[in-house]
């Protein structure tokens, strides 16, 4: 197969919000990152592992061109000390076990500094995607699939079908191929000015948002939240939100500030988005749960405290449609600022079903660290004993205060 990353540009923008934190505030951190495949038919055979070694081989020998390192420098929020450190990174192939080890014929762990680790994870899921679709189906039977149901989905939104405001295309962990995913956003930026009430305003792939000159859009993910939180082995996790908060504005000020609501449960993460946080943040991102049951409590949350809701935005992410999107857009507007990030349902609907894979956080500085969100099954941890000792303090937590 021809090469699949070409540029180290092709991760998601929230990479390297989170990496420029990582970089000036928990160097020394390390972590490991596990594989994981949610779908139960799903088996990758030894020829599709052995590709995706391939893959992640090639793509552990790119460095950041000149012109690359001067579109992140750009970037509002980043610093220049961040951009010199980019410009000497490479990743690191030994950091990675590849194995047949798995129920579905592949595991992939990921271990070394935060730094490096958190780098991986797109990218990687990206290359499995791909490899898997191309080696299992026939892909121009896909790719035809894939551009018929996407050129209907535009149309949709310029017949008023659907109206969705502000939305972002989030889909490159999980996209069909690269091909997909630049043909989703060549054809949904450039029928923009055609859109009723709706606009793409860019996409979480960084090097797309460069070639096509939209946003590139991202801020924090799980394992910010994870890491700062529960790295810290003197830290009481059930306080994950008020250090990993806390760091990001020390980073980042009133910039960059969208926050993940949901890593130890949206009710524990408002105990601590108070009045300094709930100003500072621009927003909040929805990404598990009732959505409308989480919009509704982030509003009275936002009132609570004597702050305007439509001064904030809430930022819809978890396993949209248009149709999802047109109907929570209709619900919340003119409550609070409403945007999207749409993912899968933009990247790889075809005529066969996606892949359910992701790279998760399993341990920090030694020690295991999870996710407890707001939909169970969404997290991964590898040590039951410690999901239990997490979520014991977090019931301690919401019992007593």
């Amino acid at each position: 197969m021809e090469q699949i990353i070409h540029s180290l540009l092709e991760t998601d923008m929230y990479k390297l919000s989170m990496g420029q934190a990582i970089y000036h505030l928990f160097p020394g951190y390390k972590t490991t990152w596990s594989f994981k495949c949610r779908n139960k038919d799903v088996h990758f055979t030894p020829q599709m592992v052995d590709e995706i070694r391939k893959q992640i081989l090639a793509y552990c020998q790119l460095s950041f061109t000149k012109e690359e390192l001067a579109y992140i420098d750009k970037i509002k929020w980043i610093k220049g000390s961040y951009t010199d450190f980019l410009e000497r990174w490479k990743p690191r192939y030994e950091d990675f076990e590849i194995t047949h080890d798995a129920e579905c014929g592949l595991a992939i762990e990921t271990k070394g500094t935060w730094l490096n680790t958190s780098m991986y994870e797109i990218p990687v899921l990206a290359i499995v995607n791909e490899v898997y679709f191309r080696m299992q189906y026939n892909y121009e039977e896909l790719m035809a699939s894939f551009r018929e149901r996407l050129d209907a989905k535009v149309q949709a939104l310029i017949d008023g079908t659907y109206e969705l405001g502000l939305f972002s295309e989030f889909g490159l962990r999980r996209r069909l191929s690269s091909e997909a995913q630049e043909y989703a956003i060549e054809q949904l930026c450039l029928h923009n000015p055609e859109y009723k009430n709706s606009k793409c305003v860019g996409t979480s792939n960084v090097y797309l948002a460069k070639k096509y000159g939209v946003t590139p859009v991202g801020t924090m993910a799980h394992e910010w939240l994870m890491c700062v939180g529960q790295g810290d082995h003197k830290h009481n996790p059930a306080y994950s939100n008020w250090y990993a908060l806390n760091a990001w504005i020390k980073e980042y000020g009133i910039l960059n500030g969208t926050a993940l609501t949901d890593a130890i449960t949206t009710d524990c993460f408002l105990k601590d988005f108070q009045l300094t946080f709930a100003t500072l943040f621009s927003g909040v991102r929805h990404d598990s749960g009732d959505p409308y049951e989480w919009g509704n409590k982030m509003i009275r949350h936002y009132e609570e405290l004597e702050i305007d809701p439509k001064t904030k935005t809430l930022l819809f992410s978890d396993s949209l449609n248009f149709e999802k999107a047109h109907q929570l857009n209709a619900y919340f507007n003119g409550k609070a600022k409403v945007a999207f990030g749409i993912g899968t349902y933009l990247s790889n609907d075809t005529c066969v079903p996606p892949l359910n894979i992701v790279m998760k956080t399993t341990a920090c500085n030694g020690q295991d660290v999870a996710k407890i969100s707001d939909d169970a099954g969404k997290g991964m941890c590898k040590n039951p004993a410690y999901v239990e000792y997490l979520q014991r303090c977090i019931d301690w937590r919401m019992q007593q205060e």
